[in-house]
């Protein structure tokens, strides 16, 4: 009888030691590790950098422009690297990160100062641009990056003083699908002003950093004048072989322009027969080693071309 009984009671000691680890191990991932309860989903589309949309419809509104809870770090993606400017058809240029993906602010942010007030769920379908490795290109000022110390700790790239964001649901470059979510998401401009939809322009101006105000073609590429071309008489002196690397700009609609006189456009004729765009009565071309949006490689080339300004003038200045 004593046998048994120490045999009863070692058999509960042992179910009572399982029980008590068991809910040991719950503890400690209600303490350390999410459980399930905690995780946040996955939602129905996955970005590029693999970033989950929310399922819940939270992604759709914005999450009402609403601070969630830390619950930890911000899924924080990749580096933006060297920033780019890519000229949207609706917004007019916009800021993306390396690989073209388009970046945003958050009106219930700050500039001045700088402060992130989207973390949380907010944070999941908004990942945040870390700092580290974030550069500019030509079309946007050095002086108009930064960055801003997160609640979590970590580091987040501002432009103009707004941080800086990525969209869950924009799963190629170019894709804006972020712009106007819940009325309080716009994509960045090179400033760090919001990206407002404009009518197209087949002539505009471009803050450029280092020139100042631009005119630019329809595809935001800079408009250059060359030296060797004349206003009156009308003479070309750009054919042939300079024209592979100089491209005739297309003429414009005077219906068409944005922060330009209409009285300084115009259209001239070629020898060979091609219609060309002239400002001020200056033939004016395209370079082909323009890449991007406020690119001015061909300022100064040979000491002969030339940005033009929004009155019609060459700007001298060199980069």
């Amino acid at each position: 009888m004593i046998t048994r009984r120490r045999a009863g009671l070692a058999a509960a000691a042992v179910a009572t030691l399982a029980l008590t680890a068991a809910c040991g191990s719950s503890d400690n991932q209600s303490a350390g590790t999410p459980t399930t309860d905690n995780v946040q989903p996955a939602g129905q589309g996955t970005s590029q950098y693999g970033y989950g949309s929310s399922g819940s419809g939270q992604g759709d509104d914005g999450y009402g422009g609403q601070a969630g809870g830390d619950s930890g770090k911000a899924p924080t993606g990749p580096s933006a690297g060297t920033l780019a400017l890519h000229q949207d058809a609706k917004l007019g240029p916009v800021v993306t990160d390396s690989k073209g993906m388009t970046l945003y602010r958050f009106d219930k942010d700050t500039a001045e100062p700088p402060k992130s007030n989207c973390s949380g769920s907010c944070a999941t379908t908004w990942p945040p641009v870390p700092a580290d490795g974030s550069s500019a290109p030509a079309g946007i000022a050095k002086s108009a990056l930064g960055s801003v110390t997160r609640a979590d700790g970590t580091k987040q790239l501002t432009i103009g003083g707004w941080p800086a964001y990525r969209y869950a649901k924009d799963t190629k470059a170019g894709d804006t699908k972020g712009q106007g979510v819940g009325g309080t998401w716009n994509a960045l401009t090179a400033e760090g002003k919001k990206a407002v939809a404009q009518e197209p322009a087949d002539v505009s101006v471009l803050n450029q950093p280092e020139l100042g105000q631009i005119l630019v073609d329809g595809n935001g590429m800079t408009l250059y004048r060359f030296n060797k071309d004349s206003a009156w008489p009308m003479k070309f002196g750009c054919n042939d072989a300079c024209l592979d690397t100089w491209k005739p700009a297309k003429p414009a609609d005077r219906s068409k322009l944005k922060g330009i006189a209409p009285k300084l456009i115009s259209t001239v004729t070629r020898p060979d027969g091609i219609r060309q765009l002239a400002v001020d009565c200056w033939p004016v071309y395209t370079f082909t080693g323009d890449k991007q949006p406020g690119d001015i490689n061909g300022q100064g080339k040979m000491g002969l071309w030339f940005a033009v300004s929004k009155d019609g003038k060459k700007l001298t200045t060199t980069p």
